[in-house]
């Protein structure tokens, strides 16, 4: 009885040993390092962000408009950015350039319209060659006709302290002088949004 009791055991400890081999180890190392790859985090510094006070100072004038631009519109957006930047002036007069702008070419740099033309009105201001705005070349380059409505806007004492509509009006001298200020709140958002970009 003894030789079965003995063969008994170690048949019991051998299906054991068996089993434990087949399911892995009950003990895992936890001690065991694991190599870590890094993970990159990009942090985005914060731009400095624009006074929205000084964009509306006065607060907008009547209904506003507002369109959606393609990338040809936000790239005049930002060129008028940079050339106000250029002429040393404020966030302010990027508000009054743009919103004039949007109310003269809806921000695209418009050649000759034929028909549809206002005289020989053209670029992204609707400046007028035989009004000494420039040749057609200069007048359809933003930074330069830009720089020209900025050179009037500057001529105009207190236009920091004017509604928009009546600064922009004073320089571009419209048949429609109150049409400017619907453009206001969309001139200063795509002020805050590209001033600092």
């Amino acid at each position: 009885m003894n030789t079965i009791m003995r063969k008994s055991v170690l048949g019991i400890a051998g299906l054991a040993i068996a089993g434990g081999l087949a399911a892995g180890p009950l003990n895992h190392n936890t001690d065991t390092p694991v190599e870590a790859t890094p993970i990159a985090v990009a942090v985005q510094a914060d731009k400095p962000t624009v006074d929205k006070a000084k964009l509306i100072p006065h607060g907008v004038q009547g209904q506003q408009s507002r369109i959606d631009l393609t990338d040809e519109q936000v790239a005049n957006t930002k060129a008028i950015i940079a050339a106000t930047k250029k002429a040393d002036m404020d966030e302010r007069a990027a508000v009054v350039a743009i919103a004039t702008a949007l109310q003269e070419s809806k921000l695209e740099n418009l050649g000759h319209l034929g028909d549809r033309n206002d005289h020989d009105s053209q670029g992204l201001f609707q400046q007028r060659p035989s009004s000494g705005w420039g040749t057609v070349e200069q007048i359809t380059d933003p930074e330069y006709s830009t720089l020209a409505f900025l050179k009037g806007l500057k001529q105009v004492d207190g236009w920091q302290n004017m509604p928009l509509t009546e600064a922009a009006q004073t320089v571009q001298v419209s048949a429609y002088p109150f049409h400017y200020a619907q453009w206001e709140q969309q001139a200063a958002d795509l002020v805050a949004e590209h001033w600092n970009s």
